[in-house]
């Protein structure tokens, strides 16, 4: 059985997963730093390790391109060597991802191949374009959300680009930890009823 498709995304209680202006040395925008605080507990024993801890036992990651792009590609390893893949919408002859990463053009695909390569482990995603692209696909299983009590008021928002779809999702576990709540939701298929 292959573990869930989740994404981990830090997100400002007014739904910011980045500040204004994200760009390559400015790569979380005008103070999105401040999502990220909550990693200067990863190292502990508490809710904040345990998450940290989850997040590198995944098989796989998917990755949009621009946030490929603006963490410099992880010069090809993102954690343990686990495939990367990069959802895209084109990908240039010519223009090969270093070591464990690879472009894939096709939602569905994308899905497909990291489930594969991550076996019974999750799959970690990160971006906003590819975790709307795979909620709108019905291939976004879980998302873990580390909410950030903090209005930061202009950036990127996580889910401005998501369609119309109505979509239902079951909290299945809340970690409060010092200044973040982590929360994993379950993404209801359509028609299923609320656990």
């Amino acid at each position: 059985m292959n573990g869930p498709i989740r994404l981990y995304m830090s997100m400002s209680l007014d739904g910011y997963i980045a500040g204004p202006d994200d760009r390559p040395g400015q790569e979380l925008g005008r103070d999105g730093g401040r999502l990220f605080n909550w990693l200067d507990d990863r190292e502990s024993d508490g809710p904040s390790g345990q998450v940290y801890r989850e997040a590198l036992a995944t098989g796989a990651v998917i990755s949009g391109r621009r946030t490929f792009e603006l963490a410099g590609r992880w010069q090809g390893d993102h954690h343990d060597g686990v495939p990367i893949l990069v959802l895209t919408h084109r990908a240039d002859d010519g223009d090969e991802p270093p070591g464990h990463a690879r472009f894939v053009t096709d939602v569905e695909d994308c899905a497909r191949r990291a489930r594969a390569a991550a076996g019974d482990r999750p799959v970690m995603v990160h971006g906003a374009g590819a975790a709307q692209a795979l909620l709108r696909a019905g291939q976004m299983d879980e998302m873990e959300i580390h909410l950030i009590p903090v209005l930061l008021g202009d950036g990127r928002r996580l889910f401005d680009h998501l369609g119309g779809e109505h979509i239902e999702l079951d909290l299945v576990r809340r970690l409060e930890d010092r200044d973040v709540t982590h929360l994993r939701y379950r993404v209801r298929r359509s028609g299923e009823a609320a656990e």
